[in-house]
């Protein structure tokens, strides 16, 4: 069970409780949430963008009365709309928004612009991580985005997938103590989900277990959530204003610095920096245009693609970095048969040892044998210390050691 389901689940309590809630599928143009519920969309926030329906016309409806929007990581769009068209859709969006008492967003995983820009509209951020380490270290990255962005706000740590409240808390000390460490940053402990059988069959049977009896552990643990999410918007700061109201802001601001930019530049650097710009879009147009053609050589693409990956790792920064963190990030890992998996994991963790630094002498475990021990008299070798003592006594002055240690070890019957 990831965030997605997280989400829904979370939704569905606050709406049993007889709120009004509105979740936001940011997720993916496919709408995950929504088939989580056995519901399946025709239109999209996209649809709406285009003039083809109105906002009203995508929401969805669950049981409980929730309402969800499909596709709702189309907003990122919006910045490429008329003013006009942009202004329309986010007062759509602020007028919507205001109905309800709950607004959730399921964003999608990764560092895409879309995503970090619906984490920074947010009220309350909250990162949904489970105990493998990748999660952490995904998790660590995106954290350490947000504060480069200017996202001053402690966000919230959810360990999904836990065996119980210990491994939970654990998992969180661990990357709370990396915030700390690294970017001076005291994380928020919103709790823990347990692993069980009835969440995983809650998914595949299109069913959350937010709609089971309260009494039952898997849906009273999403009760505890809403609680423990409840008491720490009540430690908040109320935000001025909502998510339509951040993306206007976001508009206008990129808006005035294109025109800034363009107003101190020379006409020939404007050209040249558009005439570069161009030239890009171009080629990966061409690109997506060749490998969007079935079927297609194998080799060309391995081929173009490594000439691609040997392009960026041509300068090696913390842009590079990201690059590579999303896109990794962006790929259809769940598509792979399990053969593939198992040796596309066994060739990350071969890359992951040759990227890491290498231990110091102190970090490397020492073979058991080498450890020093407390010194102890060996009977094996020497018997009895009474007998020890006696053939000590019998030894001539002039014995040499090898002599000595043959006669106590019972190897020289002569000088025994």
């Amino acid at each position: 069970m990831g965030k997605t389901s997280v989400a829904l689940n979370l939704a569905l309590t606050l709406a049993r409780q007889e709120n009004r809630v509105l979740l936001l599928d940011g997720d993916t143009d496919l709408a995950n949430v929504s088939i989580m519920v056995g519901l399946y969309p025709t239109k999209t926030l996209a649809n709406v963008m285009s003039g083809e329906c109105r906002l009203d016309d995508v929401i969805l409806e669950a049981d409980y009365g929730l309402h969800i929007v499909p596709g709702a990581s189309g907003v990122q769009e919006c910045m490429d709309m008329g003013p006009a068209e942009s202004l329309r859709m986010l007062r759509a969006l602020h007028n919507l928004e205001n109905r309800y008492d709950y607004v959730i967003t399921d964003t999608a995983a990764g560092l895409q612009a879309a995503g970090l820009h619906m984490i920074a509209a947010t009220e309350l951020a909250c990162l949904v991580v489970t105990p493998d380490p990748a999660s952490l270290t995904d998790a660590f990255s995106l954290i350490k985005v947000l504060r480069r962005r200017g996202y001053n706000r402690a966000p919230s740590i959810l360990v999904n997938m836990a065996q119980g409240a210990s491994q939970a808390r654990s998992v969180f000390q661990r990357l709370d103590a990396a915030a700390q460490r690294h970017l001076g940053l005291s994380l928020h402990y919103m709790g823990g989900i347990w692993r069980d059988e009835t969440l995983r069959q809650s998914v595949l049977n299109q069913r959350p277990v937010a709609l089971l009896p309260v009494s039952d552990p898997s849906c009273r643990q999403f009760h505890t959530l809403a609680d423990m999410m409840n008491v720490r918007l009540s430690h908040l700061p109320r935000r001025k204003a909502g998510i339509a109201a951040y993306w206007h802001r976001v508009s206008k601001r990129e808006a005035a610095s294109s025109q800034s930019k363009l107003t101190r530049s020379e006409p020939s650097a404007i050209n040249g920096a558009q005439a570069q710009k161009d030239r890009c879009l171009n080629a990966v147009g061409e690109i997506e245009a060749v490998f969007g053609q079935a079927p297609f050589d194998p080799l060309l693409r391995y081929e173009a693609f490594t000439r691609l990956f040997a392009l960026l790792g041509s300068t090696l920064d913390s842009d590079a970095i990201e690059i590579v963190q999303a896109g990794l990030g962006s790929l259809r890992w769940e598509t792979l048969d399990l053969e593939h998996k198992k040796h596309l994991a066994d060739h990350l963790r071969d890359l992951a040892d040759q990227v890491s630094p290498p231990r110091s002498e102190s970090e490397i475990p020492q073979p058991t044998h080498l450890l020093s021990r407390e010194p102890c008299y060996d009977r094996v070798s020497f018997g009895e210390q009474e007998r020890l003592v006696r053939v000590l006594k019998e030894q001539p002055a002039d014995i040499s050691l090898d002599q000595l240690l043959q006669s106590l070890s019972g190897n020289n019957q002569g000088h025994s």
